[in-house]
């Protein structure tokens, strides 16, 4: 046995090696698209109706600011350089800002182009100002109402990939470090990109250190010897470089959600390391030999542990029913993580701790003799009160579902951006000064042999686009083709603000749509298609938030339906924020769909393994208890359900099912050597229920690592596993034993 300890602990070396250098390997991405329920329909319209023009998401906002004011020659002529060379940056197709931008003139000789701000000729500032500040088209899109800002906005390649993204902003900063800008702002999908890759790597790195020390702090608190802290931590340690190895290996990219990884694979080792060590350190009181007390340990504790390792795969693997592929991601590499945890860490005790006598593991200190006074005196409560206990578990279970009722999806774009971090102040930026992030599509298809660019569509449109600005204070921008024809109009009336609207008659339009047949490609792949039958409305919003977008959606819907001519041309909402938005849909629906199933399994799984209906209804109950509680914090706090906070169920009850298997099947142990209902359930809570509270508390300060964050779903996260664990503690030291009474009974 020996040798082969070290044969084993020699195997361990050799992975070490080989992991460290996979993991230097290993890549982060952050790609929109992959938030996008994988099959939904209106994804699928988006990207076939797409293919004819242009993603909505590829740009890139750069706001400079001037607090006297941008009116001034040299700031201009800088932000006018800037601009020039913001669109000959690489994977930059063009960048546009009031500097570059003319308006068409119509004189007497004919049609001339003007600056809108003539940059050489302060003595035009003023009449410039006032012009740009009362035309919709630039104010608070090129320039903010105060005109103390003002935008470049740089359009990128479609579907940027990561290191595009890296690329233009690496080039974009060493440019605007070029200039004596006071401030700048970005917004833009290169800069969430890079930014959020930036933040997982961060999350990573600080949920890995601070859940090690926070861990080793508490299991010296608990074992107060050093010997136990490094056998833990080394275990711990071991599992998580294979399992970050492993993901390196087999080509599994990390995503928002990775930061979650050190968190988990810490506090699984943590729960196997303290009911492995406490089950040997018990037998070696019993008198046993190290290699004796090792070989009882693995018998008896073993199988729970592997069963809890199962049951806590399943849990997480629950999440592959998911459309969203950060979370499907999530959780097949979390359930790799267990199963990974689960063996290094087995063989790690196994070979490590026959090495160890009593005293070298553990001091017994007040402290620890406390547990035990608390069995006791928790196995007497579960006695005396039981009336107490039931009424209440009633009656919580009625506030859960109440609380439950209550879970809404009305998430905003901000509240996954990282606390405290410039990506989430430019984005406030540009929702308190300009038109937001949020993109909103509507598809036009054109009807009965019309085009799309024909007068009588374009006053369909034309009717929705006003209904939307004078309607809805959250839509700051709408841009479409009719824009052109407003354009014309204007020019012919000397650029006066007011005259910014359709032509009036049909004669007038077909005048200014022979003038823009003049300039070919105009409206090419960004607001007509190609054959003129489908054309595009495309507005960006302020973020109020899924729930009040999709009421929005569904009044325009509505209004355009009764004042618009369908048999002329017929609307559709679409675009990447739709189909975003939808993902919160479906997120609800799959946590039912992924846990129920995921319920079930367990349950043949206890069903194989105790072979009594009996233990598999007391371990059910548990069990889904602590599910309802963690839904109802999440009604009562108001918290909209999205993506990251989708994960907190699958965490919840791939973990909290891992004590109730621990108890059971010590139970089970106790009356399998003959022990009647009581004497067996007093033994149990003795011996399991101390590792149980002792490895919960392991459980609750490690998710509390998460306050750490800078991610705020990850935050939510740790509070709400932290405390829901907490509740599933004492269902199983409380509900567990009154369950046992009630539906097992000693033979006469």
């Amino acid at each position: 046995m020996h040798t082969q300890r070290n044969i084993l602990l020699g195997a361990y070396a050799a992975l070490v090696a080989l992991s460290i250098f996979f993991v230097f390997r290993l890549k982060f991405t952050f790609d929109f698209e992959q938030f996008f329920p994988q099959g939904d329909p209106d994804w699928e319209f988006f990207k076939d109706f797409i293919k004819d023009f242009e993603n909505d998401d590829n740009f890139l906002l750069v706001a400079v600011e001037r607090k006297e004011g941008v009116f001034d020659s040299t700031f201009l002529a800088n932000f006018h350089d800037f601009t020039l060379k913001a669109g000959d940056l690489p994977h930059v197709t063009s960048a546009t800002s009031l500097t570059k931008l003319q308006l068409p003139l119509k004189t007497p000789f004919g049609i001339t182009a003007v600056p809108v701000i003539h940059i050489d000729a302060p003595e035009f500032y003023e009449t410039d100002k006032k012009m740009v500040l009362q035309d919709k088209r630039f104010v608070n899109n090129l320039i903010s109402e105060d005109a103390q800002s003002i935008v470049v906005f740089i359009k990128t390649v479609n579907k940027t990939t990561q290191e595009q993204a890296e690329e233009i902003m690496a080039r974009l900063n060493e440019l605007k470090a070029q200039y004596p800008f006071d401030n700048v702002y970005m917004l833009g999908r290169a800069y969430f990109q890079k930014e959020l890759v930036w933040m997982q790597q961060r999350e990573v790195t600080v949920s890995t250190v601070v859940a090690a020390l926070l861990t080793a702090l508490i299991i010296f608190f608990i074992f107060r010897r050093w010997k136990t802290v490094f056998i833990s931590m080394t275990g711990i340690g071991l599992a998580l470089l294979f399992f970050v190895g492993l993901l390196s290996a087999l080509g599994r990219e990390l995503n928002v959600l990775a930061a979650l990884y050190p968190v988990l694979i810490c506090i699984v080792g943590v729960a196997d390391t303290v009911h492995i060590s406490s089950k040997y350190l018990d037998e070696l009181k019993r008198g046993l030999s190290p290699t004796e007390a090792i070989r009882i340990t693995m018998k008896e504790i073993g199988l729970a542990t592997f069963i809890t390792c199962v049951t806590t795969a399943i849990g997480f693997a629950s999440l592959v029913t998911n459309r969203t592929v950060p979370i499907q991601d999530f959780g097949i590499n979390a359930a790799i993580g267990v199963v990974t945890a689960f063996f290094v860490i087995y063989g790690w005790l196994w070979a490590i701790l026959p090495r160890f006598q009593t005293d070298d593991l553990i001091k017994e200190t007040p402290e620890y003799a406390f547990w035990d006074r608390f069995m006791t005196a928790n196995y007497l409560f579960t006695l005396k009160r039981k009336n107490l206990i039931i009424g209440t578990a009633v009656a919580l279970g009625v506030l859960c579902l109440i609380g439950i009722s209550k879970i809404n999806t009305n998430y905003r774009l901000k509240s996954n951006l990282p606390r405290g971090e410039k990506i989430t102040s430019d984005f406030l930026y540009f929702e308190r000064l300009f038109s937001g992030f949020r993109p909103v599509e509507f598809a036009v298809f054109a009807q009965n042999g019309r085009d799309a660019d024909d007068f009588e569509v374009l006053q369909q449109m034309d009717k929705l686009e006003t209904h939307l600005r004078e309607n809805y204070p959250p839509i700051k921008t709408v841009v479409s083709v009719t824009d052109i024809y407003r354009s014309l109009r204007a020019m012919n009336y000397g650029n006066r603000p007011e005259e910014y609207h359709l032509p009036d008659s049909l004669a007038e339009y077909e005048s200014y749509k022979r003038l823009a047949e003049k300039v070919p490609g105009a409206a090419s792949e960004v607001l007509l298609s190609k054959d003129h039958k489908k054309a595009r409305i495309a507005v960006r919003m302020l973020d109020v938030g899924r729930d009040t977008v999709v009421m929005y959606q569904q009044q325009m819907e509505k209004w355009w339906k009764a004042n618009t001519d369908s048999t002329i041309a017929q609307f559709k909402i679409t675009g990447t924020g739709l189909v975003l938005d939808k993902n919160s849909m479906y997120i609800r629906d799959n946590m039912l769909q992924g846990l129920i199933p995921s319920v079930l399994i367990v349950a043949l799984i206890m069903a194989f393994l105790f072979m009594d209906w009996r233990l598999v209804l007391i371990f059910t109950l548990p069990n889904v208890f602590p599910l309802l509680f963690a839904g109802a914090i999440i009604g009562f706090l108001n918290i909209p359900l999205e993506a990251g906070i989708a994960t907190v169920f699958s965490i919840v009850f791939g973990i909290a099912t891992d004590d109730t298997i621990h108890f059971l099947s010590a139970f089970r142990i106790y009356r399998g050597k003959g022990l009647k209902v009581e004497a067996a359930l007093e033994q149990t809570m003795a011996e399991t229920g101390k590792a149980m509270c002792l490895s919960s508390i392991i459980l609750f300060s490690s998710f509390m690592v998460l306050l750490f964050s800078i991610h705020p779903p990850s935050v939510v996260v740790g509070i709400l596993v932290s405390v829901t664990l907490v509740g599933a503690l004492f269902c199983d030291l409380l509900l567990v034993p009154i369950m046992v009474r009630w539906l097992i009974k000693d033979k006469s």
